[in-house]
């Protein structure tokens, strides 16, 4: 039987405790990696006694920049034998059989260079979820459906590449997008639909516990929302459209959530006040992602 080699990487930042219980899970797979790479941006962002403490080894690379993409891509640059580098938050929590689900679905669709699962909770879109909530609902989720369907892109809490098919081909994260790297996700699946084809898979089921710490700002979370959608237009990834439309979503959400207030996990001031100086910014000519770094 063909089998493909599967790591796990995780581009980490302020969650220590939390990155051990998701490695945990990772190791609890009924298919487990062949690799486990962690990539931190800072030296305390991973307990590495509490790491040798589990039950597989864990590789930590450190890179020179910090932020989701560059982290991403330091990880990227020392897979030279893995096939599949299945790229998870660092509080995103897998249900049991998802790799073993993962490796059959790039055998079965070998065009496939880019797969993304079914998310049965995302705490994003709320307060967020414990370890234990995160756990007691994937146990409790029926069976994993078996449909598979093309998507525009992947969603980076759980994104997984046939980087066996990509390695060599100058495709990365964008480093351009600075510390979240808003919207990375979009960008790389675009550069790698050129190359295959990019699916969503009912089987690869997990959740989002989307933690509370370790995050941007407000202010530059919603600067980013306008910046990196006006950049990614304008190299191409997406439509001029697409990122209009996406920008003016997220002013709208924003300012509901400004006005209305009832969100305590969730910025939405500080984030409506980053939108408008991303329009702002826009409007005068001189938006780019990298001001974030100046707020």
């Amino acid at each position: 039987m063909a089998t493909l080699s599967l790591a796990v990487c995780i581009a980490t930042t302020g969650r220590p405790t939390i990155l051990v219980e998701t490695l945990r899970d990772v190791m609890a797979q009924t298919r487990r990696p062949e690799r486990i790479l962690a990539c931190p941006a800072k030296p305390g962002d991973v307990d590495e006694a509490a790491l040798a403490a589990l039950p597989m080894p864990v590789e930590i690379v450190r890179g020179t920049r910090i932020g989701s993409s560059a982290q991403r891509n330091t990880i990227l640059r020392v897979l030279d034998t893995s096939d599949i580098a299945l790229f998870i938050d660092d509080d995103y929590l897998l249900a049991p059989s998802f790799l073993a689900n993962l490796e059959a679905l790039f055998l079965a669709e070998p065009d496939c260079v880019v797969a993304t699962g079914h998310v049965l909770a995302d705490g994003a879109q709320g307060p967020g979820y414990s370890v234990e909530e995160g756990r007691a609902i994937i146990a409790a989720a029926p069976a994993p459906g078996t449909r598979v369907a093309p998507v525009f892109n992947a969603y980076g809490c759980n994104m997984a590449v046939r980087w066996s098919a990509l390695r060599g081909r100058e495709i990365w994260f964008d480093e351009e997008l600075p510390l979240y790297s808003w919207a990375e996700d979009v960008d790389f699946s675009r550069q790698a639909a050129a190359y295959g084809s990019v699916l969503k898979a009912d089987a690869l089921t997990g959740v989002h516990l989307a933690t509370k710490t370790g995050r941007t700002s407000g202010v530059r979370f919603g600067y980013s929302q306008v910046a990196n959608q006006v950049y990614l237009a304008r190299k191409g990834t997406i439509t001029t459209a697409g990122g209009l439309r996406k920008a003016f979503e997220n002013i709208v959400a924003n300012a509901i959530g400004a006005v209305r207030n009832d969100e305590a996990f969730i910025d939405r001031r500080g984030r409506l006040v980053g939108n408008l100086r991303g329009v702002a910014d826009t409007l005068r000519g001189r938006v780019s992602p990298g001001r974030i770094l100046d707020m």
